[in-house]
């Protein structure tokens, strides 16, 4: 019976202890998905806003203009996967987003989660915005949420920011190269 009544107390600890740390972590899950982090880059074209969906939308076309993500196949539709290999100075990476919107001349965005979500996910944006009659804004961005997002900041800026950069110079060189 003494035995029975110590491990009481001893049970009690630990489940009140592992009660405050799921509590801790889910606060903390929490805190990290309401405070996403953002990268953007913005370039102007010289192009209409067809001209420039003509080039993003033509996936086969990417390995041969597009400098950050070097293939991309599937169907540009809404609730479609996607298989893009995005490269960088780390190297290739293969992900499988799901694409939320598709919208010809206006907008291309999609959804990529490494693992059930919560942990890493982004949710990636080409935005096309006429500017002036035959030029647009295209802007790129991504919003990163997930609870392992605070330690990868640095190098989202350092990595992946630099090929946004890329990705939409060489986008604009392919639309002035493929306009008639």
């Amino acid at each position: 019976p003494a035995t029975a009544r110590t491990r009481r107390p001893k049970r009690r600890r630990l489940l009140i202890t592992l009660g405050v740390v799921a509590a801790l972590l889910a606060g903390y899950a929490a805190w990290t998905n309401l405070r996403p982090f953002t990268l953007r880059a913005s370039i102007e074209i010289d192009a209409t806003p067809q001209q420039v969906w003509a080039v993003l939308s033509d996936l086969p076309a990417y390995p041969q203009w597009n400098p950050f993500i070097v293939s991309s196949s599937g169907r540009l539709e809404k609730g479609a996967t996607l298989r893009n290999v995005m490269r960088d100075s780390g190297g290739d990476t293969t992900f499988t987003p799901t694409v939320l919107e598709a919208a010809p001349g206006r907008e291309l965005r999609w959804i990529g989660r490494v693992g059930p979500g919560g942990i890493f996910d982004g949710e990636h944006r080409f935005l096309i915005e006429p500017v002036a009659p035959g030029r647009v804004r295209l802007t790129q961005s991504e919003r990163f949420t997930g609870v392992v997002i605070p330690f990868f900041r640095h190098q989202l800026n350092e990595r992946t920011l630099p090929q946004f950069r890329a990705l939409n110079t060489a986008l604009a060189q392919r639309v002035g190269a493929t306009r008639p």
